[in-house]
Parts: structure tokens; sequence; C-alpha cells
């Protein structure tokens, strides 16, 4: 029999990340999650729009940044996955109140992170040491590469001049691993948070464990999502627009197929036994 989808989700048993329930996952699973986040946010189009303004906000500051520091721009860049988690909410908070058949509020979505300050809080500073790590190593591999921090005056080609392929190597690879770090303990920590009564931690701990235990479907669904920013981010940032918010919605769908009490198969297209 086919659990509710619009009851709320279980409590974790014994309170321990390691005893939360993980659904198994397919590898058609991520696309109907985009296609799931795409209705969402034509269900309520405003609101997916004006978090979508502000990533693309986020990306002019990061071009603004690169036009005068360049150097910095891979450590502000981490704010993206920093901030836009956290940004997220409200959209997890729509696709929520559509799954009930509630019909989504933009107060209660700009508002959303009120629902559990202390928690999200403990999980902010979680990710902002990661930034700050990912952020002082990028500054040391520039300084160690050049000699110094060199003056690109903005210009990314001299940037990735070919005598410059073992520091884009290494800096490209020090990324990874900051951005696959946060990815893993941040993927569907947030909307666990917002749905379920777990401390930081827990949603920390069972989002690795997912990534750990799903590791195909879960690069997968992660490459998705880097294929699709990365284009959004070409037209000067404004794909973000609708790209942003589809994402934050389907994350929240990534969410609710792994971890969340499965949704119906009738109306989700994924079929859960």
């Amino acid at each position: 029999m086919t659990p509710d989808p619009t009851a709320p989700s279980p409590a974790p048993h014994g309170g321990s990340p390691f005893e939360i329930p993980l659904h198994p996952l397919r590898f058609t699973d991520p696309p109907q999650w985009l296609l799931r986040g795409l209705q969402d946010f034509l269900r309520a189009p405003a609101i997916g729009l004006f978090f979508g303004g502000c990533f693309v906000a986020m990306g002019w500051a990061l071009m603004k940044v690169f036009q005068s520091a360049p150097a910095y721009v891979l450590a502000l860049s981490a704010g993206f996955l920093l901030m836009g988690p956290l940004l997220c909410m409200g959209l997890y908070r729509v696709s929520q109140a559509l799954e009930r058949g509630e019909q989504p509020d933009f107060g209660d979505a700009l508002l959303a992170w009120t629902a559990k300050p202390g928690a999200l809080a403990i999980f902010g500073f979680v990710l902002l040491v990661l930034e700050m790590l990912w952020g002082r190593a990028a500054l040391v591999i520039f300084a160690v590469s050049f000699d110094g921090m060199p003056d690109f005056q903005g210009s990314l080609a001299k940037l990735v001049e070919p005598e410059n392929l073992g520091f884009i190597v290494t800096y490209c690879g020090v990324g990874a691993v900051f951005a696959g770090l946060i990815y893993a303990v941040s993927v569907v920590a947030i909307p666990m948070i917002l749905d379920r009564q777990v401390d930081a931690i827990t949603a920390g701990l069972t989002s690795l464990r997912l990534v750990l235990t799903q590791t195909g479907v879960m690069l997968w669904w992660g490459a998705l999502i880097t294929l699709l920013v990365g284009l959004a981010l070409l037209p000067w940032f404004l794909g973000l627009l609708v790209v942003g918010p589809v994402v934050g919605h389907a994350t929240w769908h990534a969410y609710r197929a792994a971890v969340g009490t499965a949704p119906d198969a009738g109306t989700t297209g994924i079929a859960r036994t």
C-alpha cells in the first residue's frame, strides 16, 4: 500500500541518523524530480521568480568581484553553496504546501527559516566553516602558484593560459573536493530539517549517508544540477530566474523520494514499494 504523500514524515527511529530509513533510488528518478520541480514553479511562478531574482543578483555580485579581485571568485562562489540551500527553504515550503493541497503563501515562503532557526543556524555555521576553509585553500593555491597574488585585471583569458595548467588542475581539484563535501552533507539536509523534528547533525549525516550508499544516483543528480546551473550562468546569470527555483523545488522532491514518506506513484510517476 502506498503511503499518503500529505501525511507528516515519520519521526526518526531512535533519533539516530543511521536508523532513518532511506528509499532506494533509480537513475530515472532525478529527471522526474526536475519535472515535478518545473510543475511546482509553474503553479507558483511569482514566488519562484522572486527567489530566482535573488540568485541572479548573487551572480551579478560575483561578476563584480571577479572584475576587481579574481583570486576571491572561487572562494566567494562557495556562497552559492551556502546561501543557495538557505534561500531554497522558501521554495521547499512552497512545494510542501502544494504537496498538501494548500495554496502557497509568499510570506510563509519568505520566513520559512523561522520554523527551525536553531537547527538551521547550526547547519549554516557548518557550511560557513567549510566555505571559509575552501576560501583559505583557494587563496593559498593562488599565492603558491604565482609567488604572490597576481593581478589578472578581471581577465579570465589570462587566468587560463597554458602555462597555468598546474594551477588550474590544483585549483579545480581542491574546489571539487570542497564542493563535493558540501553537496554530500546538504543535498537533502535542509528540506529534512524543515519537514522533520531532527537536529542539524542528524540531517547532515543522513544526507551524507544517502550519498555514500546511493552514490551513483546522487552523483547523477549532482551532475544534472551542475549542468543546468552552468547553462543558466551563460546569459548573464539570467537563466537562474527559472533554473534556480526549478532546482530548488526539485530538491524537495529528491528529499521526499529518498528520505521522506514516498509520494504516491500515480501522482509522481516514481513508483515505490
